[in-house]
């Protein structure tokens, strides 16, 4: 993402990334990694109740991760970072651009992790009936589930044959959900996961995000 002459070089601008271990942030770390984006990891330890420090607040009111700051700009929620950093570091080669023939299929399934599977599998996971289909904003959880089931089929990541910023979204929640017994355990499903899984970027992240847990397990209970 180059200036044009006279503009500001935004990509002077340095990345600070909010993260807390366990946690949605993960997905981010993971795209930080794939994309060789530098940043500043700023970790909090929500067992000790950091996110709710007048000083985070102060960046997001809702106390939440992941969030970064880049420059003046304050981004928050997992769907926008991620298209964000997909973006701002076009150069990857992971985000399909505005004349692509998949830049609308891109953020179709980005917007839809958003906007139906998360509250599919939040009613799943609460055990609560959904709306009437005409009104609940997914649909029915099977529909949610079958439409995911279908798309990966076509291919080894969500766009087809094309891995992309979708499928570090779609990678680590799956591959949490499916942990938990959250969603199904379709081939589809599993298969997906144990591919993304595999890849380096997200082996680190792993990795790094249980040695952070770990320490903050240990922090807490020290002061206990």
């Amino acid at each position: 993402m180059r200036p044009k002459p006279g503009e500001k070089d935004i990509m002077q601008d340095k990345i600070t990334f909010y993260y807390a271990p366990q946690t949605r942030a993960r997905s981010v770390m993971v795209l930080l990694d794939e994309l060789n984006a530098p940043h500043d990891l700023h970790i909090l330890n929500m067992k000790a109740g950091e996110q709710r420090q007048p000083e985070f607040l102060d960046i997001n009111p809702l106390g939440k991760v992941p969030t970064i700051r880049h420059g003046e700009a304050v981004v928050t929620e997992q769907v926008a970072i991620h298209i964000y950093l997909g973006d701002l570091f076009a150069e990857a080669g992971l985000t399909p651009a505005i004349d692509d023939p998949l830049r609308g299929p891109y953020l179709r399934w980005l917007v839809y992790y958003a906007a139906c599977f998360e509250p599919a599998v939040v009613d799943r996971f609460m055990k609560r009936d959904p709306a009437p289909e005409t009104q609940s904003p997914y649909g029915t959880d099977d529909q949610v589930m079958d439409m995911l089931r279908a798309q990966l089929a076509k291919g080894p990541y969500m766009l087809g044959d094309r891995f992309t910023v979708a499928d570090v979204l779609w990678g680590t929640a799956l591959y949490w959900t499916l942990q938990f017994g959250i969603v199904p355990d379709y081939p589809e499903f599993k298969d997906y996961a144990a591919r993304m899984s595999e890849r380096p970027a997200f082996k680190r992240a792993a990795e790094k995000d249980a040695a952070i847990a770990a320490e903050h397990e240990a922090e807490v209970a020290g002061k206990g």
